[in-house]
C-alpha cells in the first residue's frame, strides 16, 4: 500500500467516521514505535483522558502505563470545553504549541498523535481564522522534526468537517466502516501519499488483540514461484491416479462433489498424512466443529487427535455468515502468517455463499489462492455441489484457476448408492481417467479396481458378485 513508510517531519491526517478505529490506528503507530524502533511519541488528546486511553489500549494488548514508566511515551490530555469558551478578539494556537514542544522534549519524542483535531476548534465560528491555524498547526509539526498523525472527522462534503486538513497533510488515509446485509466491513483508503506511488484500492483491515490487520487484496501480482517436489494425498490408491504419486508442492487441489460423497475424509487423510510428514496444516471448516471433525474421522481410521495435540494441526471452525468475505480474507492471511503452515484446507467453501453473493465469493478465493501460491502453501479445497446440477461446474466458477480437481460423486447401480473418484484435470501431470469406486470403512479410504459388466461399470454389490464368480488362482 505505503512503498516507502511515512518520512521523519511528515504530517499523516487519518479521517473517519466514529467507530472506524482512528485513535486505535494512532496509538499503534506510537507503540510500534517505541517497541520496534525505540522511538520515543506523544499522544495529545482531546477527547479522552489518560486513564480512559490507557484503559481502552488496553484491550489490545498494549500497555501505555508501562511505556510511559520507561520514558517511551508522554500523554497530554487537553481538555476542551465549547460551554466554557468565549470567542474574542484573535485566536491562535501559541498556548497549544508551547504545550507540544514541553511535551516533546520531555520524552525526546520522534512521533506525535493528535486526537482529534475538529474538537480543538469546536466553539469557534470564524472559519477563516481557523483554516488559518490549522494550516499553521500542520507547518509547526514539521518544522519541529516529528512524524505526526492528526485524526480527524468525516465531513458531509470533504473528507474532513473543515475541508482544508487533506490539503496541507502529507499523507491522508480515509477508514471507514459500512454495513451489507447485517455484516459489519472496516475499510481502509490511501487518498494521497506526496512523493510515493501508494496502493489507491479499498483494503479491509480488522481489529484485533493484536492490533491491526490490513491485507491489500488487490494488489497482488502472479509472481509465485512453482515446485518440482510431489506431496502424497495421503491415500496411495489416489497418488497411483496421479502421474507422478501425488500432487505439486504449492499448488491447488479442489474436490467437488453432491452431500455425503466423502470430500471431509478426502480432506481429513491429506491432513493426516502432512502431519505425519511432520509439517503443519491449517484446516478452516465452515461446518463442523474441530471435536466433531476429529470424532467422525475417527470413525474412518483417520486419528487427527494426536496431531491436534501436538499442534501440527490446527482447526479454526467458524460460521461463514460470522464475518464478511473480505474479513475472513483477512482472518485467513493473519492465521497463516500466525501458524505458518505447509499446506492450508478449506471445507468447503461453498458455504461462503452466505455471505456474499458469487462475483465476490470468487474474488475472495482467487486472492486467497493468489496469497497461498506466493507463500508456497498447499490449498485443498472442497466444494459443495447440489443434486441435479452439472457436476463437472462449481457453483462459485473457481475451477479454471484450480491446479487439480477431484471430483467424488454417487453411482446408483441396483437399488444402491455408491461412491466414485475421478480426476478431471491436473496440470502439469499425466493422470488417470478412471472413475474408481472407493468405500469408507475403519481402515480408511480404499479405492476399488474398475470392473465392467455389460452395462459399463460395476459397482457395490454388483462388484462383489462378479469377484465371486472370477477364477482364483
Amino acid at each position: 500500500m505505503l512503498p516507502d513508510s511515512p518520512a521523519d517531519a511528515s504530517a499523516t491526517l487519518i479521517c473517519g467516521s466514529p467507530g472506524c478505529g482512528k485513535t486505535m490506528l494512532g496509538v499503534e503507530f506510537l507503540v510500534n514505535g517505541a517497541r520496534m524502533y525505540s522511538e520515543p511519541g506523544v499522544f495529545v488528546a482531546f477527547e479522552e483522558t489518560q486513564a480512559e486511553l490507557t484503559e481502552n489500549s488496553a484491550s489490545l494488548k498494549f500497555d501505555l502505563d508501562q511505556l510511559c514508566r520507561e520514558g517511551l511515551l508522554a500523554i497530554d490530555h487537553v481538555r476542551v470545553d465549547p460551554n466554557e469558551i468565549a470567542e474574542t478578539g484573535d485566536y491562535d494556537l501559541e498556548g497549544l504549541f508551547i504545550r507540544l514542544k514541553h511535551a516533546i522534549e520531555s520524552v525526546g519524542a520522534k512521533r506525535l498523535v493528535l486526537d482529534t483535531i475538529e474538537t480543538l476548534f469546536s466553539g469557534f465560528s470564524n472559519t477563516a481564522l481557523l483554516r488559518a491555524e490549522i494550516r499553521r498547526l500542520f507547518q509547526f509539526l514539521k518544522s519541529f522534526g516529528v512524524t505526526a498523525i492528526v485524526t480527524g472527522e468525516r465531513g458531509e462534503n470533504s473528507l474532513t468537517r473543515y475541508g482544508l486538513e487533506e490539503y496541507v497533510a502529507d499523507c491522508v488515509i480515509v477508514l471507514d466502516q459500512r454495513v451489507t446485509d447485517q455484516i459489519n466491513t472496516r475499510r481502509l483508503r490511501v487518498v494521497k501519499y506526496r512523493g510515493s506511488s501508494h496502493g489507491t484500492n479499498e483494503y479491509p483491515f480488522i481489529i484485533d488483540e493484536q492490533g491491526f490487520s490490513v491485507l491489500p487484496v488487490t494488489s497482488m501480482a502472479l509472481r509465485h514461484k512453482v515446485s518440482n517436489e510431489v506431496i502424497s494425498t495421503g491415500i496411495p490408491d489416489l497418488d497411483a491416479m496421479l502421474g507422478p504419486g501425488g500432487i505439486y508442492r504449492g499448488t491447488s487441489v479442489l474436490m467437488s462433489g453432491t452431500a455425503g460423497t466423502g470430500k471431509t475424509s478426502f480432506s481429513s487423510a491429506f491432513a493426516r498424512s502432512v502431519c505425519e510428514r511432520g509439517e503443519r496444516v491449517l484446516y478452516f471448516a465452515f461446518e463442523e466443529s474441530p471435536d466433531q471433525v476429529a470424532r467422525n474421522m475417527k470413525s474412518i481410521g483417520i486419528d487427527l487427535k494426536p496431531h491436534l495435540d501436538s499442534e501440527r494441526l490446527r482447526i479454526v471452525a467458524q460460521r461463514p455468515f460470522l464475518h464478511g468475505l473480505e474479513m475472513h480474507l483477512v482472518s485467513m492471511h493473519k492465521e497463516v502468517n500466525l501458524f505458518r503452515p505447509s499446506v492450508v484446507i478449506v471445507d468447503p467453501i461453498s458455504n461462503l455463499i452466505s455471505a456474499g453473493n458469487r462475483r465476490s465469493v470468487n474474488a475472495m478465493l482467487t486472492l486467497l489462492l493468489d496469497f497461498l501460491k506466493t507463500e508456497g502453501i498447499t490449498a485443498f479445497l472442497t466444494v459443495l455441489t447440489q443434486n441435479g446440477e452439472r457436476l463437472e461446474v462449481t457453483e462459485l466458477g473457481i475451477s479454471s484457476i484450480i491446479d487439480t480437481w477431484l471430483l467424488t460423486r454417487d453411482i446408483e447401480i441396483s437399488g444402491e448408492r455408491n461412491r466414485a473418484i475421478y480426476v478431471l484435470k491436473s496440470r502439469g501431470m499425466h493422470h488417470s481417467n478412471q472413475i474408481r469406486e472407493f468405500i469408507l470403512s475403519a481402515e480408511g479410504i480404499k479405492l476399488v479396481e474398475v470392473y465392467l459388466g455389460p452395462a459399463g461399470m460395476l459397482t457395490g454389490s454388483a462388484r462383489v458378485a462378479l469377484e465371486a464368480e472370477e477364477p482364483t488362482h
